[in-house]
């Protein structure tokens, strides 16, 4: 790495994987060239990235002995993983300036000791708005099948919706390891008929089956870091419920664009989805709504024009500094 970066003689680097697939040890290799360090979750104070304990409630420790203590790491991974977390500690401040995803990771980094410069919301890319709802009210979801994302509260709730909107479908998009719990509870609470699970989708194939829906739920238990999703279904101009925390909170304007519920509970959610399931006005409304903040706000090409400013910014500061010094060093 040493002899790339001699040999490439990069402007500026910016990091978005370090502490994954990229190792700290090569941080002081960065340390007379100009750096981001772009924060996308919460691996920076984290070493399994979630900030959440193995019941799946927030974790408020700080990384160390708790990690083990909470069964969060085995001892034989705990041991590499604490030593990567010291070396982070030592050369983290060969970066000029760290970007994070959302104000939520910003605030959770600051809590912890590390100050985040400023926030750059992750892109999506422009699609076509979806077609007017002509369909039967219709619920997507998109996401990993794991408990940490709320499907089985989605579920739940879903089931309240039936016994006031009977005519009401759920698409269910995704893989995970509860993918037979799922289905389980699916059966249980006799859905079958209302909820179709359609595996793993691409891209295109998830925009074309969720054309028709009247809402995108992202019901996750844990604090989304961002929640691209969310992002990408405002895009299409689908409304958005979602859990408040996070940065989800920041993506989803309550009441706006769709509405923001509180994560793990079953009543409020149910009770979002009949107010919207029960109003194709509505709908369509906050769908319009959220599409034109997705292009203003969640677009790929405000996400790049943002990084391009803080990279011109960085780079004029980084000549001001080496003019300074030059000075100086002749006086």
């Amino acid at each position: 790495m040493h002899q790339v970066i001699q040999e490439w003689q990069p402007d500026i680097v910016h990091v978005r994987v370090c502490l994954t697939q990229l190792s700290p040890l090569i941080l002081p290799l960065l340390r007379n060239i100009p750096s981001i360090f772009h924060v996308a979750w919460y691996r920076p104070i984290c070493p399994i990235g979630t900030k959440m304990l193995p019941d799946k409630t927030s974790c408020e420790y700080p990384t160390g002995l708790a990690c083990l203590q909470q069964g969060c790491l085995p001892i034989h991974d705990w041991l590499p993983l604490m030593l990567q977390m010291k070396l982070w500690d030592k050369w983290r401040d060969v970066f000029d300036v760290v970007v994070s995803n959302s104000f939520s990771v910003q605030e959770r980094l600051k809590a912890e000791g590390i100050e985040s410069d400023t926030v750059v919301w992750n892109g999506v890319p422009q699609s076509p708005s979806r077609p007017p709802l002509t369909s039967l009210p219709t619920v997507a979801y998109a996401g990993q099948l794991a408990r940490f994302k709320g499907v089985d509260i989605l579920l739940k709730a879903f089931a309240e919706v039936q016994k006031q909107i009977p005519q009401a479908h759920l698409l269910i998009a995704g893989k995970g390891n509860e993918d037979k719990y799922l289905l389980s509870l699916t059966d249980e609470l006799g859905l079958n008929e209302r909820v179709k699970f359609l595996g793993h989708l691409s891209r295109d194939q998830m925009e074309k089956q969720f054309s028709s829906a009247w809402v995108q739920v992202v019901p996750s238990r844990w604090a989304e870091p961002f929640g691209i999703v969310a992002a990408e279904a405002m895009m299409r101009g689908t409304a958005v419920i979602a859990s408040s925390s996070g940065g989800l909170g920041e993506i989803v304007l309550d009441g706006k664009t769709g509405f923001s519920v509180p994560p793990g509970e079953v009543e409020p959610l149910a009770n979002r989805l009949v107010e919207l399931l029960s109003n194709r006005d509505l709908a369509e409304k906050m769908g319009q709504e959220g599409r034109l903040r997705a292009q203003m706000h969640f677009s790929e090409t405000a996400f790049v024009e943002r990084f391009m400013e803080i990279y011109q910014n960085l780079k004029l500061t980084k000549q001001g500094l080496e003019i300074a010094r030059k000075i100086e060093a002749n006086n």
